[in-house]
């Protein structure tokens, strides 16, 4: 059976960064690399082209920032709407919180490994949020001060178990699966069970985007 392809669009001012990108991604099964671009303005003109799934887009652009350029992705009179991978150095809270609040599906770090990058591009085609762990902990600040909206307060509709709120307090507190096995004194693999079915309940994707959800629904403290 065949896999569609991510349709991909790259915007991104450094030669090498873009010569890497498209070395390991132009080929791979899974990518069909559609054009890249050096600027935010040329950046709008290829995606309005070529209609990407994904557009990976850097903030620090020479004559817009990411962030601007997003918003305008985001208008974009398209069929579908692109979704758009951050592609940063910069893991400054207030650079992270804008990226979203302009629109952005996904944050990534430029030093990211080859197969966390493709896994966030899955991801992000599917319409989940992938977060790089070297900025979940700014992500998570920001939800410990900010309720969702009611939509999000849904996952109050599944209950979690005792144990399974006692796991994921423990995961919002960053505890590893085996720091939470030998704090509850339970084995690894049962921990496991229950992350499991966190995810399940809370309709997320990992454990960063379990705890967000838990934090702003008021699951969690």
């Amino acid at each position: 059976m065949t896999t569609e392809k991510i349709r991909l669009v790259l915007v991104e001012d450094d030669d090498l960064i873009c010569l890497g990108l498209r070395s390991a991604l132009a080929t791979h099964p899974a990518i069909e690399w559609l054009a890249e671009a050096h600027t935010g303005e040329a950046g709008l003109a290829a995606i309005q082209a070529t209609q990407p799934d994904v557009a990976i887009v850097d903030i620090g652009l020479p004559d817009m920032d990411g962030i601007e350029l997003t918003k305008q992705i985001k208008q974009l009179p398209l069929p579908v709407t692109p979704k758009v991978l951050i592609l940063t150095l910069n893991t400054q809270e207030e650079a992270v919180l804008a990226a979203f609040s302009a629109g952005a599906d996904s944050y990534c770090m430029k030093d990211i490994r080859l197969e966390l990058l493709l896994e966030a591009l899955k991801a992000t085609h599917l319409g989940q949020a992938w977060i790089d762990p070297a900025i979940a902990g700014v992500v998570l600040a920001q939800a410990r001060s900010t309720r969702l909206p009611s939509t999000d307060a849904e996952v109050l509709s599944y209950p979690l178990t005792e144990r399974e709120l006692e796991v994921l307090q423990l995961i919002v507190d960053g505890l590893s699966n085996a720091a939470i096995a030998d704090k509850l004194f339970i084995t690894v693999g049962t921990v496991k069970t229950h992350v499991r079915n966190i995810l399940n309940k809370l309709c997320a994707d990992d454990r960063t985007q379990a705890a967000v959800r838990a934090l702003r629904a008021g699951l969690v403290g």
